[in-house]
């Protein structure tokens, strides 16, 4: 089988039949024509010619690559590879598979940087006033908008594509939102009075304007000219509102998730209650904020015990 058709067929598989985001097909795509074309190089274009030595001489030039490519990108990268042909032999479009051998490398376990609590209130007052505040009823549009977004990705822990994908309806179930994760799979995530103020702020006095500005869309939150709003909108917005906030550690919407999931454990959530709430299919990718909360209570027993030190 023709290589080249090889892939979009996996392709195909992946977006459709295991409902994978468009940006985790896109980044396959990525991978597999970086794949297909150190294949080309070599003259061989059908998946039959590819053989456990050539996909082992692959692996070691990426991994050897200058500069040396993140431990992430490569895991990802032998991923792909691995579940091409994988894919094909299961649908009996080859007979054997030739990347079994292939072992992705370990990726470093780094812990997620959090902000404190402190730190949240200050950026999320640098994005806009509080509902009810002093300053509220002069806020301008953006401002009202950006402290709903913010609001909203601290108190549900949510990623940012999950928050800009949110239509009108989904905040219409009281102290509950509905998000939809990754595989389009939903969940239902508590939000608190906090952020249920700032987002009925901001569909009561902001969003029927922006609206008008655009074509009629569901989604909750738009851009000036009444477009959705991005995901690279949302960042910038997170941007410059840590900048604003004094924050000079790297903040982005993960930078949330993360605060969202510590400061559930360090207050004594159960890491399967967190889990749930993140959207996590295995626990072990929610454990490793558990690591944070070890940290913290290391250090309140250095502090606090007259015989640890």
């Amino acid at each position: 089988m023709e290589l080249e058709r090889a892939v979009e067929t996996y392709l195909r598989h992946v977006a459709l039949e295991r409902g994978l985001s468009d940006h985790t097909v896109a980044a396959y795509r990525r991978d597999l024509a970086v794949y297909g074309e150190w294949l080309g190089g070599r003259g061989v274009t059908e998946v039959e010619a590819v053989t456990p030595a050539l996909i082992a001489e692959f692996a070691a030039e990426r991994a050897s690559a200058v500069p040396p490519p993140a431990s992430s990108s490569l895991a990802r990268l032998q991923s792909s590879v691995r579940g091409l042909h994988r894919f094909l032999v299961r649908e009996g479009r080859a007979e054997a598979d030739p990347s079994g051998r292939l072992r992705p490398p370990k990726a470093p376990r780094r812990l997620p940087k959090a902000l404190t609590i402190a730190q949240v209130d200050d950026l999320l007052d640098a994005a806009g006033p509080a509902p009810g505040s002093a300053d509220a009823s002069a806020a301008e549009p953006a401002a009202v908008r950006d402290r709903a977004l913010l609001e909203l990705l601290y108190a549900t822990g949510a990623r940012v594509s999950e928050i800009v994908q949110l239509d009108v309806d989904d905040t219409a179930h009281g102290d509950l939102l509905r998000v939809r994760g990754k595989g389009d799979k939903e969940r239902i995530v508590p939000v608190g009075s906090y952020a249920r103020a700032a987002v009925e702020a901001y569909l009561t006095r902001v969003r029927p304007a922006l609206a008008a500005k655009g074509r009629a869309t569901p989604r909750l939150f738009l851009g000036v000219r009444g477009a959705p709003l991005s995901r690279q909108s949302a960042w910038l917005v997170i941007q410059a509102a840590a900048e604003r906030a004094g924050l000079t550690s790297h903040v982005s919407p993960h930078t949330l998730r993360h605060s969202f999931a510590t400061h559930l454990l360090q207050g004594g959530a159960d890491v399967r209650v967190v889990q749930e709430l993140l959207g996590h299919a295995s626990v072990a990718t929610t454990q490793i904020y558990t690591h944070v909360t070890v940290d913290a209570l290391r250090d309140v027993y250095a502090t606090a015990h007259p015989r640890a030190r």
